[in-house]
């Protein structure tokens, strides 16, 4: 439940942002009135988001054996390179995002292309709800589906409250701060959910390599435990991992330490105001 909501707070939010940027820029320059072309491109991206996970549930659920093992864990392994990368990818464009949507607002309504903004405001919420129902299929895939479901029904709630507060000036977010603690909790989730996309590989037969337990944690901290599983749902916690899990998981921790590393230094080395 709490990685699901941490996902669509995140994600939801991010949505919510770039919405506010259009319409609020849609006012500023006295184009309000067309703002129905850019909440139509939002109800429509979020219809196709909705649909795909749900498409991605049920085709979880219809399958089975080995099939359903090998599909669970590929969702996984996307989750974790689609997360890792939208972590940075927002962080390296967070600070151009702004300029670069009133930008193409200000070029669509003035050459009168109406289903420009349509376009625009679809694209944008459209790629944050695919990321987000890849990553609640995943999580499902993980813990109860239910829980799952519940926790990102609370999320979306508190990110759509948070961004129409924002819009509203009623409420002023640390956005730098927000990011940077959910991208380090995103993280770690992504970490559990590489573990996880072993276990599921393993299990199929496809990973038959470095399967010895390394740990059995069950008698101390069961994965059924209050604890345990909110551990399990947000960290990927796992009372009897194997070997090669256990190795996925702090090579991952390796990887993204080198790969933050070497963008500290890619941004410390660009020209200060250069573009991406």
């Amino acid at each position: 439940m709490l990685a699901a909501l941490l996902i669509t707070l995140r994600e939801g939010l991010e949505a919510a942002l770039i919405v506010g940027i259009v319409i609020g820029y849609l006012k500023k320059i006295g184009y309000l009135d067309r703002q129905r072309y850019a909440w139509l491109g939002v109800l429509v991206a979020l219809a196709g988001s909705v649909g795909l996970a749900f498409g991605l549930q049920r085709l979880g659920v219809e399958l089975e054996g080995q099939v359903e093992q090998i599909f669970e864990g590929t969702t996984m392994f996307l989750a974790v390179i689609v997360l890792t990368w939208m972590i940075f990818w927002m962080r390296y464009q967070a600070r151009f995002l702004k300029a670069g949507l009133e930008r193409d607002v200000r070029q669509a309504t003035l050459s009168g292309q109406n289903w420009g903004l349509f376009s625009l405001t679809f694209v944008a919420v459209f790629r944050e709800g695919v990321e987000t129902a890849l990553f609640l299929s995943a999580a499902a895939f993980a813990n109860e589906g239910t829980t799952t479901l519940l926790g990102a029904v609370v999320g979306l709630v508190i990110a759509v409250a948070l961004g129409w507060a924002m819009y509203a000036s009623a409420v002023r977010l640390n956005i730098r701060r927000f990011f940077d603690v959910t991208s380090v909790l995103l993280l770690l989730f992504a970490a559990g959910l590489l573990a996880q996309g072993v276990h599921e590989f393993q299990e199929a037969g496809l990973l038959p390599l470095m399967t010895t337990t390394v740990w059995d944690t069950s008698h101390i901290l069961s994965e059924e435990s209050l604890i345990g599983s909110l551990l399990k749902s947000l960290f990927g916690y796992n009372a009897d991992p194997s070997l090669l899990e256990v190795l996925a998981y702090i090579g991952y921790y390796a990887i993204i330490l080198s790969a933050i590393r070497w963008w500290i230094g890619r941004l410390a080395a660009r020209p200060a105001g250069a573009a991406p």
